[in-house]
C-alpha cells in the first residue's frame, strides 16, 4: 500500500500541465500576478487592509424584528404605515412583574414607587400600569384616581383589592386574573430607541428594578421591541468577537498540527483571515448593515476560503517534497489546483445568488453579501497563497529530505483514504445503486418537512425578554400584538356615528376571536364612560380623549384623526398555529366590511405578517434550492465540459442536504429560515470537495489509465487535503453553538453537519458513482476518449 502512495505522489510532477483548457477559463492565472511581485503585493495588501479597518468601523447593527419580512409586498407596507402612523408598540419597553404576594400591602406600595421613579427615568415619554386605573367618575367631574394616595388597611384592604382585580379597565390587560402578574408598558421616546442611548435607559430601569423591588422577593423581568432589539444587538456584537476569534483559533492549530512548519500554516490560514477582514471592510462600505445573518459572514467566508487555501498549500508542500523550488512549487499548485478553487467559487456564489429568489429584503442582502464576500475571497486565497508561500518558506531543500520520509500526519490520512477508494471502486455499480436508493429515501423524508417560524427564534433566548415573553403568554393572553387598523373614507371624522360604530363592530369581532385578548381600543374608553358615568355622548367621550397623555392616545388614533387601531395580543406561537388565528379573524371582519363600506379594515402587526409571509418565504426559499441542484450540476458539467461530471455530483450534492433535512425530522423540527439558508449555503460550499476529486480526477484519467487507477489516485491526492478543511471548517461554523441567538445557533451546527455529511458523500458516493460513469462513457464512446 505504501509502494502504491508512493507512485502516486511521484506523479505529482508528470501532470504539472494537465489538459489543454481550464476548466476555470484560465482566471486562476489571476494568482500568478501577485506572485510576481511579492513584496509590492504585501504593500498594497497592508493598504487594503488599513481601508478595510475603516470600512469596519462603518458597519451597523440592524437590530428590527421586522427585519426578516421587509419587502416591497403590500402586506409589509401596511405595517410600516401602521407603525408610522401608530409608534408606540416599537417603543415599547413591558416590565413584568410576578409573584404570589405581588397585591401584599407593603409589596403594592413598594410597586407604586418604582412605577413613579420609571416616569423620571430618561428617554420616557410615559407609562401605563395598574395604577393608571381610574374611579367611576361622578357627573361633570374628572374620575380619581383608582389608588388612593393612602392605602387602606385590614379587611378594606381586603375589599379593596378585590375592586382593583374586577376593574374592567385593569384586568386581564394590565393585572392578570389571579393578580399574580402585572404588566407595566413604559414608552420611550424613539430617539432613545434608535440610539445607543437605549443601552442607559435598560440599565436605568433595571437599577430601578433591583432598588424598588429586589427585597419584594418579586420577580420583574423586562420584554418588548427595545429590549428585544438591545439583546439582538449586544448578542450580535459578542458573536461577531466570539466566532472571530475561535474560528481564526480552529483554522491555525490544526493547520500548525498537520503542517508542523509556521510558514505553511501562514501560508494555509492567513489568507482566509485575511479574506476575512477585507470582505467585511468592503462590506463596511458599501453599508451593509449587520443582522442576525450576516453576523454568521465571518465564518462563511472562512468556509469559503480557507478549503481552497488548504488545497493549495497541500499541492506545494507536495511538490517541494518532490524536490521542486518554491516558486515553481506554488505556481504549479495555482495551475493545477487553482480551476478547481474558481469553480468552488462559483458554486459558493451560484448559492447566494439563489437567495435573491426570496422576498425578504434581509436573505437578498445576505446573498448579496455573500457573493460579493465569494469574489473577494477567490482573489484573496488564490493571490495570497503564493506569495506567503514564496515569502515565508525558507530552506525548501532541507523540508524535502527532511519530510520525504517523516509525514506520519498526512500518510495517514492517505493510507485511510485509499483504503476508502479500493473498496468503493471495487463494486461502483452496486454502491451506485445503494446510493441512488439511499438519497432517494432521505429525499421523500425530506419531503415532508414543514415550515416552521417563531419570533422567538430571532431573539436570544438566554436572556430576559424571551421569559418574560412566555410570562405574558401564560397569564395575559400573549406579548405579540396583533393589530386591527380602521381607516376612515372622507367625509367621516373620528367621532362621526358611522365611524364610532365600525370601531365599535371591529372591537367586538377582535375580542370575540378565538386566541385574540387583551383588546385595547377607543371603543374600551367609551364602554367604560357607558357603564361607570352613565353617559355615552360623544362631547363627553372627546372631553375624555383630550385630557388623556398624547402618547396614550396615539395607541389607538393617529394624528391626523383619519385612521385608528385596534389592538389585540396573541401568543408568541409557531406560525403555522397563528396563522389560522388570523385568517379566521380577518374573515369575520368581512361582516364588519360589508356592513360599513368604504372604511379601510386591515389584520396586521408583525405576528399576522410572520404568519402569513413565513410559510411561503420559506417554501419559496427551498424551491430555489431545489432549482439551485440543476443549476450547479449543470455549471460544473459545463466547466468540465462532460456529461458523466453533470451526473456524478448531483448525488453527493443532494446527500447533505436531504440527511440534514431527515435530522431535522428525527428532532420534531421543521424548515426555519435559518435551517433553508444553511442548506442553500452549505450546497454551494459542500461541493467544495466534490469539484477538488474531479478536477484531480480529470487529471489523472488519461489514456493507458485505467479508471480504478485514476479514482484511487485521485483520492489519495486530494483526500487528506479534503478531510483537513472539512474539520476545520466544521468546527469553525459549531462556534455558534456559543450563540444566545437561536436561529443562528441552528444555521451553525446544521451548516457543520452538512458539511461533514458533504466529506461522506464525496468518499463514499461520488468515487463509486464516478467510477460507474467513467465505464459507462467508456462503453458508450470507447475508451480512448476521456469521460472527464
Amino acid at each position: 500500500m505504501l509502494e502504491k502512495h508512493s507512485e502516486n505522489e511521484v506523479h505529482v510532477d508528470k501532470v504539472e500541465q494537465g489538459p489543454a483548457s481550464s476548466i476555470a477559463f484560465g482566471l486562476e492565472r489571476l494568482g500568478l500576478i501577485a506572485v510576481r511581485a511579492p513584496i509590492v503585493s504585501c504593500i498594497i495588501l497592508l493598504a487594503l487592509i488599513v481601508g478595510a479597518v475603516f470600512g469596519i468601523h462603518r458597519i451597523k447593527i440592524d437590530d428590527s424584528l421586522s427585519q426578516l419580512f421587509r419587502s416591497d409586498t403590500r402586506e409589509f407596507k401596511q405595517y410600516e404605515e401602521v407603525t408610522k402612523k401608530f409608534p408606540a408598540e416599537e417603543f415599547d419597553v413591558l416590565v413584568v412583574v410576578e409573584g404570589k404576594t405581588l397585591l401584599a400591602r407593603n409589596n403594592l406600595e413598594k410597586l407604586r414607587d418604582f412605577v413613579t421613579d420609571l416616569q423620571l427615568v430618561e428617554g420616557t415619554r410615559g407609562l401605563v400600569s395598574l395604577f393608571s386605573a381610574r374611579q367611576a367618575p361622578a357627573p361633570g367631574k374628572l374620575p380619581a384616581a383608582l389608588f388612593p394616595a393612602e392605602l387602606p388597611e385590614g379587611a378594606a384592604y381586603d375589599k379593596f383589592i378585590e375592586t382593583v382585580k374586577n376593574n374592567e379597565i385593569i384586568r386581564g390587560k394590565l393585572l392578570s386574573e389571579d393578580g399574580t402578574l402585572a404588566l407595566i408598558v413604559l414608552s420611550l421616546d424613539p430617539e432613545v430607541v434608535a440610539s445607543n442611548k437605549l443601552t442607559k435607559t435598560v440599565a436605568d430601569i433595571r437599577a430601578l428594578m433591583k432598588e424598588d423591588l429586589g427585597e419584594t422577593g418579586l420577580n420583574v423581568q423586562l420584554s418588548g421591541v427595545p429590549v428585544m432589539q438591545l439583546e439582538i444587538r449586544n448578542a450580535v456584537e459578542r458573536d461577531g468577537l466570539t466566532y472571530n476569534i475561535l474560528g481564526i483559533l480552529a483554522g491555525c492549530v490544526i493547520a500548525i498540527i498537520f503542517f508542523r512548519k509556521i510558514s505553511f500554516m501562514i501560508a494555509a490560514a492567513f489568507p482566509p483571515m485575511i479574506a476575512i477582514l477585507l470582505a467585511l471592510g468592503a462590506l463596511g462600505w458599501a453599508n451593509f448593515n449587520l443582522n442576525m445573518f450576516l453576523n454568521v459572514m465571518t465564518p462563511l467566508i472562512m468556509v469559503i476560503s480557507f478549503s481552497d487555501s488548504m488545497q493549495l498549500t497541500f499541492a506545494a508542500r507536495d511538490r517541494l517534497i518532490a524536490g521542486q523550488d518554491k516558486f515553481t512549487a506554488f505556481k504549479n499548485a495555482v495551475l493545477v489546483v487553482g480551476p478547481a478553487c474558481v469553480l468552488t467559487h462559483g458554486t459558493a456564489g451560484i448559492s447566494f445568488i439563489a437567495l435573491q429568489f426570496s422576498n425578504s429584503d434581509l436573505i437578498r442582502k445576505f446573498g448579496e453579501a455573500g457573493l460579493a464576500a465569494t469574489i473577494i475571497a477567490l482573489v484573496a486565497v488564490l493571490s495570497l497563497v503564493p506569495v506567503f508561500g514564496v515569502l515565508f518558506v525558507r530552506n525548501e531543500k532541507v523540508f524535502a529530505v527532511k519530510f520525504q520520509g517523516a509525514d506520519a500526519g498526512v500518510q495517514a490520512l492517505r493510507n485511510f483514504c485509499y483504503w476508502i477508494a479500493v473498496r468503493m471502486v471495487g463494486r461502483p455499480g452496486l454502491f451506485s445503486l445503494i446510493a441512488v436508493l439511499f438519497v432517494g429515501g432521505l429525499g421523500v423524508i425530506y419531503a415532508n418537512l414543514e415550515p416552521r417560524y417563531r419570533l422567538a427564534d430571532q431573539v436570544p433566548d438566554k436572556r430576559q425578554a424571551v421569559a418574560a415573553s412566555d410570562r405574558l403568554d401564560a397569564k395575559l393572553t400573549g406579548a405579540n400584538p396583533v393589530n386591527v387598523l380602521v381607516a376612515f373614507p372622507k367625509g367621516e371624522t373620528l367621532y362621526s356615528p358611522e365611524t364610532l360604530q365600525t370601531i365599535a363592530d371591529v372591537h367586538a369581532t377582535v375580542e370575540k376571536a378565538a386566541g385574540v385578548g387583551n383588546v385595547w381600543s377607543l371603543e374600551t374608553l367609551r364602554r367604560w364612560l357607558a357603564e361607570k358615568a352613565g353617559s355615552a355622548d360623544v362631547a363627553t367621550l372627546k372631553e375624555y380623549v383630550s385630557v388623556i397623555p398624547e402618547h396614550l392616545v396615539r395607541r389607538f388614533i393617529d394624528a391626523e384623526q383619519d385612521a385608528v387601531v385596534v389592538a389585540g395580543r396573541v401568543p408568541d406561537k409557531d406560525s403555522s398555529q397563528l396563522l389560522p388565528i388570523v385568517d379566521k379573524l380577518d374573515t369575520e371582519l368581512n361582516a364588519v366590511r360589508n356592513k360599513h363600506p368604504g372604511y379601510e379594515i386591515a389584520v396586521t402587526g408583525l405576528a399576522a405578517i410572520a404568519a402569513r409571509n413565513s410559510a411561503g418565504m420559506i417554501e419559496k426559499l427551498n424551491h430555489g434550492l431545489t432549482i439551485e441542484f440543476a443549476l450547479v450540476a449543470i455549471f460544473i458539467g459545463l466547466a468540465f465540459r462532460s456529461w458523466v461530471v453533470t451526473l456524478a455530483c448531483i448525488l453527493p450534492g443532494i446527500f447533505p442536504v436531504v440527511m440534514s433535512g431527515t435530522v431535522l425530522w428525527a428532532m420534531g423540527e421543521g424548515l426555519q429560515f435559518a435551517s433553508v439558508v444553511a442548506l442553500t449555503v452549505s450546497f454551494g460550499l459542500g461541493l467544495s470537495a466534490t469539484i477538488h476529486f474531479l478536477n484531480r480526477l480529470r487529471l489523472e484519467n488519461k489514456p493507458g489509465v485505467g479508471s480504478a487507477l485514476a479514482v484511487e489516485r485521485a483520492t489519495v491526492l486530494v483526500g487528506p487535503a479534503l478531510i483537513l478543511t472539512t474539520v476545520v471548517l466544521a468546527c469553525g461554523l459549531v462556534v455558534t453553538v456559543f450563540s444566545d441567538l437561536p436561529s443562528l445557533r441552528l444555521f451553525g451546527w446544521l451548516s457543520a453537519f452538512s458539511m461533514v455529511m458533504a466529506l461522506v458523500a464525496d468518499l463514499f458516493i461520488l468515487r463509486p458513482t464516478a467510477m460507474w460513469l467513467i465505464n459507462l462513457h467508456a462503453r458508450l464512446q470507447g475508451a480512448d476518449k476521456p469521460a472527464i
